[in-house]
């Protein structure tokens, strides 16, 4: 019988893992059964294998549903979703790929959409054949009117294929685009931007199409939500039919910015797309669209997360792990907030840099103890790069975790990943998991770690 493996840069949540498996049962005419979500992480003689298996979810087509964290090489999707056997290498065809995100327009409209659509591009050069979705992970209400923004979006990403889950579409709005014209029509009838932005406008030539919009930030090609915007728009054009030129105008750049590794330039190579004033430059497009991750910081993070859920009474009320989307602040009421960026916005513009509110990597919440605990996550030789950020976090505690959990002691400490050591000297580490899948505590480790690596340990023994 096959087993279901889940792939990701991301920490896995029970809530998506679940609409996952929902989503997997349905497509194939399944019969499944849900019950409590366990993500347990597998041990080896008391080692972590760097895998994790979910309990809980029960389908007789399915033996075994696992969870490996990977890495990718470029512009990645969240998750790869596997149906095999054994576990997945290169050379295996995912039957999805995933993108989730938190995020609606009521909140972001360009990270809402366009930020993620470049990764649905980008994965045509290696998954062609699989199914792509976009799916919605909502913890904030909805908004009731779509915008202009995330209606153009949407449609762009139904009109690839691409299926959207997770939010209510009004089936009369959302409709993918049938013609170039009508892509052209509905995005230039759309509200203009701001004075002083380029507004991203497209103009039909006899033999090209020109797309404008400013691809130039911070010294460099790095305008992620135009990259986004640009990239399925072209895919889009070229979908429909378009095989002339498309010429992206007004974007900002000079021939320098012009990289051969940028994703917006191997994307470009792709669809032939052409820079007005410049010349595109040969992308070098890496071999392979993912690795698994035996490297990152957010190994030691995550595994210390799932664990203390699963294995403890304690539960994450922030999560902002390395290279993964930033969580919403869980208030005492079970209220979800997004974090503010500054103290005070007017004084950082001003120049104040101490005004910027430095946040952890995880928070995490001892229900027994009344004790919070934030979290620094670091790889073991940068431990002492992470020992002095403890420092930092006071504008954090003041503002979220004194404010909305005032009864509560507050202590910091840094959770580690790497190495081959076996021991922990300073104080301020609580956790070290260490490239051997050793769990090694620290001396004055949180009693939350220390009650979940127990139970974790005595789960696993034989």
């Amino acid at each position: 019988m096959k087993n279901l493996w889940l792939l990701t840069e991301e920490r896995p949540k029970k809530e998506v893992i679940a609409t996952i498996f929902r989503k997997f049962a349905k497509d194939n005419g399944y019969a499944v059964f849900i019950d409590t979500i366990r993500i347990i992480p597998i041990l080896n003689r008391e080692k972590f294998t760097f895998t994790y298996e979910i309990l809980g979810l029960k389908c007789n087509q399915v033996d075994k549903i696992f969870v490996k964290t990977v890495s990718g090489n470029s512009s990645f999707t969240d998750f790869l979703i596997f149906n095999q056997e054994k576990e997945p290498t290169l050379k295996d065809t995912p039957i999805y790929a995933i993108e989730e995100t938190k995020t609606d327009d009521k909140e972001s409209r360009n990270t809402g959409v366009y930020q993620r659509c470049s990764k649905f591009v980008f994965i045509e050069n290696y998954c062609p054949k699989t199914k792509k979705i976009m799916l919605y992970n909502l913890q904030i209400e909805q908004k009731t009117k779509p915008t202009e923004t995330y209606i153009f979006g949407t449609r762009l990403l139904q009109t690839l294929g691409v299926e959207i889950l997770g939010k209510n579409l009004d089936k009369k709005v959302f409709l993918p685009f049938k013609t170039i014209d009508e892509v052209i029509d509905f995005k230039n009838n759309m509200r203009k931007a701001p004075a002083g932005n380029v507004p991203i406008l497209l103009k039909k030539l006899k033999e090209k199409i020109q797309i404008s919009g400013r691809l130039y930030k911070s010294g460099g090609l790095l305008h992620d939500p135009n990259i986004g915007a640009l990239s399925i728009i072209s895919a889009v054009l070229r979908k429909l039919g378009w095989k002339d030129k498309i010429e992206i105008t007004q974007h900002g750049l000079s021939q320098k910015n012009v990289g051969t590794t940028n994703k917006f330039v191997q994307i470009a190579n792709k669809l032939d797309i052409s820079l007005q004033g410049l010349t595109m430059s040969k992308a070098t497009m890496n071999a392979n669209y993912w690795k698994y991750d035996l490297d990152g910081e957010k190994l030691g993070t995550i595994f210390i997360h799932l664990v203390v859920e699963n294995f403890a009474k304690g539960m994450s009320i922030f999560e902002n792990h390395a290279g993964c989307e930033k969580g919403y602040f869980i208030t005492a009421k079970g209220k979800p907030i997004p974090l503010a960026k500054y103290t005070d916005r007017e004084e950082y513009k001003a120049g104040d840099k101490s005004a910027i509110i430095y946040i952890p990597d995880l928070v995490l919440i001892d229900l027994s103890n009344k004790i919070i605990i934030d979290i620094e996550g670091k790889k073991y030789q940068f431990r002492k790069n992470g020992i002095a950020e403890l420092a930092g976090y006071n504008a954090f505690d003041n503002l979220y975790n004194k404010k909305h959990y005032p009864k509560h002691k507050i202590i910091r400490t840094v959770v580690l990943y790497g190495s081959s050591e076996e021991k922990i000297v300073e104080i301020e580490i609580g956790f070290l998991l260490n490239e051997n899948g050793k769990l090694i505590l620290g001396v004055q480790a949180p009693k939350l770690f220390q009650e979940a690596i127990k139970n974790l340990l005595d789960f696993w023994k034989k």
